[in-house]
């Protein structure tokens, strides 16, 4: 594990909440690139990650979940990778200025399944290593490979990073499947992730989005157990709903769901924040929480 990281997640952190609706609230389309808003729009991006700063993250991601050829060849953009991302991690970086908050670059999955073999696994591999590289150019701080399904993906994901850059790598999963809801929709479980994870040298695993905190509480004990690795949870505000006017809403409101950080915090994870549903005021609720546990 890199030791500045180790040292960095030996204190509870907090990070930082939804990308995608808090872009859509400030007129990002449904259905487009919100990557592509990086060189079109870039004040509403920078807006976004200086809100969580100022809401009391010590980790701020950048607006680059998508970026890479594969998700991006849908919006026509896929010869744009390294100028979306490397655009993307300087927006993040500008936002939290000097402050001392960490700036993580955001990579998600392809869409492809590696095990129906859509592409040829060295494809995927370079679409990693391109993305991973544009991160690093534009000067992030680490790499969180984040909502992956497929254990095989994140392994192909991990070794491109791993293989252009020595930034720090955050593996993480979202687990919402089974009878307990603690296992990938592959099939994939806590500890699968923790082995692959530290096999490959991975600097913390984790889980983001999935059905909501509650059953995070159960993954987070279940990657401790497998694993001295510091643990990552980025929960959503619980499941979504429709409202009456057709739009997706979220149930859980800042207070509730600030409410399962000492759970979380009890069960082992290093790094508390939120995924789809998550505002400002989410990260702001989980910030003093966090600054309560750490005054006793």
């Amino acid at each position: 594990m890199n030791p500045d990281f180790a040292t960095f997640a030996a204190e509870l952190r907090v990070t930082d909440g939804a990308w995608g609706t808090q872009l859509a609230r400030r007129g990002l389309p449904a259905g487009a690139s919100p990557e592509l808003w990086n060189v079109e729009n870039p004040a509403a991006v920078e807006a976004v990650a200086a809100a969580y700063a100022q809401a009391g993250s010590d980790v701020i991601l950048t607006n680059t979940f998508g970026g890479n050829r594969f998700v991006l060849e849908k919006h026509g953009l896929g010869s744009r990778v390294a100028e979306l991302v490397e655009a993307g991690a300087r927006l993040s970086r500008q936002a939290v200025g000097q402050t001392g908050v960490k700036v993580f670059g955001s990579l998600g999955p392809t869409g492809k399944i590696v095990m129906m073999g859509e592409v040829p696994e060295e494809q995927l591999e370079l679409a990693f290593a391109e993305a991973a590289t544009a991160l690093a150019h534009g000067g992030v701080d680490a790499i969180v490979l984040e909502t992956f399904n497929e254990l095989d993906e994140l392994e192909i994901a991990l070794r491109a990073v791993k293989s252009v850059t020595q930034l720090p790598v955050v593996a993480s999963m979202t687990f919402s499947s089974g009878p307990d809801r603690t296992h990938s929709m592959m099939g994939n479980s806590p500890a699968d992730l923790a082995r692959l994870a530290q096999e490959l040298g991975a600097d913390a695993v984790g889980a983001n989005c999935g059905v909501g905190p509650e059953s995070y509480i159960q993954v987070a004990r279940m990657l401790r157990e497998a694993t001295v690795l510091p643990i990552w949870i980025k929960a959503n505000a619980g499941l979504p709903q429709i409202a009456p006017d057709g739009a997706t809403v979220f149930p859980m409101g800042p207070e509730e769901f600030a409410a399962l950080v000492e759970p979380l915090a009890a069960a082992g994870a290093s790094f508390i924040g939120g995924c789809c549903g998550t505002s400002p005021d989410h990260i702001a609720a989980v910030r003093t929480q966090v600054t309560r546990l750490a005054v006793r």
